[in-house]
């Protein structure tokens, strides 16, 4: 069981899942199951959707595909498991495999929240600076944003699991959550977790901080140009292209802010349902909330199924 370095003293963790009782295994297995599949088939159409449509060769697309990608990778990492798990009576993941989880779960979880907050900024430039939009949106452009905020949120992954990888765990290895998150596995350490605290409190919150930081500053601008249109008509147009976009925002970040932004000594059995949100709910959602209330897209979507009907 002890490794010979030391830091660590269990090879193993039990997720508790979000639910012990075994009457409520199935139900859940049912549940989660067709979740993960109506995310995996609706991100996957909008993802051919965009990507066969010459009309929806356009930036706000570009970055809703790898939205879409990022989502399904997002979903992958958390629900295979939890769907073994609920069939299974040792609800066990190796340490090696809950440090594999944690870190694609922060890196592509931050992944949506960068691309939520280009797609912000897109919709800026699109209504506030509409005729430089070609110039600053350029294809080369848009990969060098969709680049960093794929990237970046890998780096700040890393920094937090080498620093759990730190702590010793030599009392219980029964993690009351579903997935291995760090506030959980943080109080199960044995060792003191001061320097991975201070640094979530000031990394980890910057870089959860500033992407929504951007999106507000965004729709500020947004709105405040939208103000100025004198015509009814062109003020709800210019609102209908972000609608989606801030459901998405309001869903995704609501839930965020209220899982971490609070001392790890205070989560508890409660905020399994805010997690589920925005790691589950968010991602399958997201194709529903983007395809019902735009109109290029949904036609994007009917030529896609009734292509692939012929």
């Amino acid at each position: 069981m002890e490794r010979v370095n030391q830091t660590i003293s269990v090879s193993e963790f039990i997720l508790v899942g979000l639910s012990s009782r075994p009457e409520d295994q199935k139900p859940l297995f049912i549940l989660f199951l067709t979740v993960y599949l109506v995310t995996i088939a609706g991100n996957l159409l909008i993802i051919l959707a965009i990507h066969s449509d010459s009309r929806l060769q356009t930036p706000m697309y570009f970055f809703l595909s790898f939205l879409s990608f990022t989502d399904i990778c997002f979903t992958t990492t958390i629900v295979p498991k939890m769907l073994v798990n609920f069939l299974s009576e040792k609800k066990i993941i190796s340490y090696a495999g809950c440090l594999t989880q944690m870190y694609f779960l922060y890196a592509l979880g931050n992944s949506d929240s960068c691309l939520l907050a280009v797609m912000a900024f897109d919709r800026y430039v699109a209504i506030c600076n509409p005729f430089h939009y070609v110039t600053i949106m350029s294809h080369h452009r848009c990969v060098l944003l969709v680049t960093i905020s794929c990237c970046l949120p890998h780096l700040h992954s890393l920094l937090h699991t080498l620093l759990l990888n730190l702590l010793t765990f030599c009392d219980s290895n029964v993690i009351h959550h579903f997935i291995c998150d760090l506030s959980p596995l943080m109080k199960l350490s044995c060792s003191s977790t001061f320097v991975n605290e201070i640094v979530i409190v000031t990394e980890g919150a910057l870089v959860l901080v500033t992407p929504f930081l951007c999106i507000a500053f965004s729709y500020i601008r947004i709105l405040l140009t939208v103000l100025k249109i004198p015509s009814a008509a062109g003020k709800r147009k210019a609102f209908s292209t972000c609608g989606s976009h801030l459901t998405v925002v309001t869903l995704f970040y609501g839930s965020i802010f209220y899982v971490y932004l609070q001392p790890v000594s205070t989560y508890t059995v409660k905020d399994h349902i805010a997690t589920v949100v925005y790691t589950v709910l968010t991602s399958m959602l997201n194709p529903f909330i983007y395809s019902l209330r735009n109109k290029d897209l949904k036609q994007g979507l009917r030529k896609l199924i009734c292509r692939r009907r012929v």
